[in-house]
Formats: C-alpha cells, structure tokens, sequence
C-alpha cells in the first residue's frame, strides 16, 4: 500500500484556485466561483482565465504560475484535452491539491488521456480528485467545487454526516434530500473516475475525521481490493459506515462501467467484505437516508428489545408486525412496576400491553406518563412512538414533548409519523430538533435492526480474543 495522500488541503484550503473561471453564468467555471463566494469562502480565491482581468470583481490571472501565492487547491474545469498541460503548471506552481470537474477521459474510452493525469498528478505529488465528478463540499470551512447552481440544490445544514460517492447525480440527489430530513452534514465528496484519489484514500480520511460521526459511501467499483478491506475494517471498527453498492447485476456492472469506467467486480464478494467490516449495507437511496438520519442521531442500544408508544392501534400493529419480520428485535415485555405505574396513570380505556394504545384522543399529557415510565423500565432498550396527527390530541405540544424526551433519554428513540400537510410541518419540527421521523413502521424497525446489528458488531470487536 502506497503513502495515504493528504486531502485536508482540498477540503480545508486557505487558498484557491478555479481554472475556467468564466464571465459566462452558464458555465461550469462560473458556477463554481459563484459557489464559493455565496458560501462565504473565508480564503483566497483566485480566478483562472486567459482573456478576463476580471471575474465576479475577482482579479483573474492567465495562469496559476502567475499566482504568487503557493496554492492549497486548484479546481480544473476546462476541456479534457487541455487538463494536463493545466496540471503541469500546478506541479511546477507547488499546489497541494486538485479537483478535476471535467469530463471526457475513461469514462468514454480516453483511458490514456486519463493515464497522463495520473502520471503528473503522482510526480508532482498532487492529490487529485477525479476526473468527472462534482469534487467537494464542507459546510464548516466553506468549500463549494459543485457546479450545481444553488437555487437548484439545496444545502444541508452542518452536521456529522460524510457523504463520499462516485456519482455526481446520485451525490447531489442525496445532498437535496439530506436537506430536507433534517440531519447534517459534514463533507461531500465526489470522486468520479476515481482516477488517483479513490475510495480507500476517501475512507481513511473520514474514518480519522473528528468532524464525521457516520460515513456514507455510494461506490459503482473498488480498484484495489486489499487496501479497500483493510481501510472498512479500521473504518467500521470506529464509526458507523452505510454503504450502497452500485453494479450488482451483470447489466449494472456494463452500466458502471460506462459511467465512471469502474470495475465493479463480484458483488457477492464485495457484500462479504462488508459484512465482516460492520458496514450497514443499504439496498436504495431510501435506506441510505434512514440509517444516516438514525445514526447521526440515537445512541447505541443496549438490547433489542423495543417498546411502541401509539395512538392509533393499527399503525401500533403494523409496527410490532415490522419489528418481528426484522429478525433481530423484539417487543420488550414491561416490568410489573412499569404496568402499574401505567394503570395509575392512564384512563381505563388504555390497554396496558406493548403496543401500547394511547387511544385516539391521546395528547401531551399521556405521552408524557407513557414515556416517563417506559425510560426508566429496564426491561425496554429503545421506543417507537407513533403520533397520528390526524387524531384530535395529537398537535404541536405533544410533538414538542417528543422533542424534550428525545433531548434527555439515554434511549435511543424514533417517531413514526404518517400524512401530509400538517403531519409534514411537525415532521419538519421534530426533525429539526434531531428527532428522527419515519413514514412507515417498515423504514423504521429497519433502521432499528441496523442500529442494533452495529452495536452488536462493536460489541464482538471489543471483546478480548481467546
């Protein structure tokens, strides 16, 4: 295994540099220069343009060997056939880093084009991401090499979520979405062709990044395969890593081929590896965002054992429906002391029972009994609370209260919550506050089992062999 190459000056620079910045708004170039001075950049920017002396009342310069100052990232978006002579000046330039936006190399047959950006980028000792792909974002030191204009994507807020995919189209699609389920995000990285930087130089990163708590990865191949099992064992062994595997079927390997010229390999394989790495394994962009969301948010629990608070007792059946087709959790059997304090508390027409059925007209106040007792029963490691709100309790005080339990348990928690309008609004609120919200008890008691398959995983890897 080569030297790990150094990807904090691409994701962390004091100093940039866009070559193809352009006066032209629709281009490439224009974008990203845009991007960064929107995102408030707080480092240097420098336009690269041979026939401007201004872009976006930056100064531009011919070339970055006219630049005076010794460059952290340089991103390339020009034509294919002109990106190599670029990457030669940034070599003699000194730059530390580059992202190579543009497309047109192996992706459609051009490997040998794509073989001379390599050999630069590795004499010069250049980490470089790409070619083809969108490049970086991190929200907390204002990096923005997407050329996706902003008021077509939204931005996630800042949070612990690290997102590395080969697509562009898929990463950006998750981007939007990861905006609108209310968790955060830390860094986005596209790596396309995967060319020099790929997803074992990625995977390191983020596994010793203080600032990621979970990885996600969309991967279409792996390049090298025993650098890659070694980088997912010490990956999965310190934080929760999600992984969608792209190129399963003989017609998605043809496919991801052509789209960023991967070797896509034996997904029989592949799926082993990860297995024994602790990933959790998604089977759509779906499960992507519900594991994330449940990762980012609950702790681990200490058993399987699961507790249904509702309001409705056919979503209350579904859900221990879910629970059991899980395989791996179980509907917790309350304590003696926890069923009479229920009684005390709840009027007769609550069954004491797991579910339990808070009845229809259930509001703040009998969720706020429920929950106090079922905290503090050993016999529960984490709770599903169902809040209909087409139900006439059900309204903003009752999600309110979710939201301070949610804040003080020591249990992880979930709501299932199912409608349109006014159930999305307190969606939005409850998720806002870091409380995850599903829409249907079969996403949630999956993202349940995945949390507690991790747990069990790190578990086996901190008991002592024999």
């Amino acid at each position: 295994m080569g030297a790990r190459l150094d990807l904090k000056p691409m994701l962390k620079p004091r100093s940039v540099a866009i070559v193809g910045a352009s006066r032209d708004p629709d281009k490439v170039g224009h974008v990203i220069l845009q991007n960064y001075l929107n995102a408030g950049f707080p480092g240097r920017l420098y336009p690269v343009n041979k026939t401007a002396d201004k872009i976006l009342g930056l100064k531009a310069y011919a070339s970055v060997l006219d630049i005076k100052e010794r460059l952290d990232l340089v991103v390339i978006a020009v034509p294919a056939p002109a990106v190599p002579a670029v990457m030669e000046e940034c070599g003699k330039a000194g730059v530390k880093a580059a992202v190579v936006v543009s497309g047109g190399f192996a992706e459609v047959g051009n490997a040998d084009l794509q073989a001379q950006l390599v050999s630069i980028a590795d004499r010069y000792g250049i980490a470089t991401l790409g070619p083809n792909c969108l490049g970086v974002m991190d929200p907390r030191s204002r990096v923005d090499t997407l050329f996706l204009p902003t008021y077509k994507l939204s931005k996630p807020q800042i949070g612990g979520v690290s997102f590395m995919a080969q697509s562009g189209a898929v990463g950006s699609t998750v981007l939007d979405l990861i905006s609108g389920e209310g968790f955060g995000l830390s860094k986005f990285i596209s790596y396309g062709n995967a060319a020099q930087v790929d997803e074992v130089d990625i995977l390191d990163y983020l596994a010793d990044d203080p600032e990621t708590n979970v990885i996600v990865m969309y991967i279409e191949g792996i390049k090298r395969g025993r650098e890659f099992i070694a980088a997912a064992k010490r990956a999965g062994a310190i934080k929760p890593v999600i992984v969608l595997k792209a190129g399963k079927t003989a017609a998605g390997v043809k496919a991801a081929h052509s789209h960023t010229a991967a070797l896509a390999g034996d997904y029989e394989v592949q799926e082993s590896i990860f297995r024994q790495a602790g990933f959790i394994i998604a089977d759509d962009l779906s499960d992507l965002l519900y594991y994330a969301k449940i990762f980012e948010a609950e702790p681990e629990p200490k058993g399987p054992r699961v507790a249904i608070v509702t309001n409705g007792g056919g979503a209350g059946v579904l859900t221990t429906d879910a629970l059991g087709a899980s395989g791996i959790l179980s509907m917790a059997e309350f304590t003696r002391q926890t069923s009479e304090a229920l009684r005390k508390a709840m009027p007769p027409l609550v069954n004491i029972a797991n579910p339990l059925d808070l009845a229809g007209d259930a509001g703040e106040e009998r969720y706020d009994k429920a929950l106090a007792a079922l905290e503090s029963d050993a016999n529960v490691d984490m709770i599903i609370v169902i809040m209909l709100f087409q139900t006439p309790g059900a309204d903003s005080a009752s999600a309110a209260k979710l939201i301070a339990y949610k804040d003080r348990s020591e249990k992880p928690m979930i709501v299932i919550s199912i409608g349109a309008g006014y159930t999305e609004m307190h969606k939005r609120m409850m998720e806002s506050a870091g409380l995850p919200v599903y829409d249907s008890p079969a996403d949630a008691a999956a993202a349940l089992a995945a949390l507690y398959r991790y747990s069990l995983f790190r578990k086996r890897r901190s008991q002592p062999s024999r």
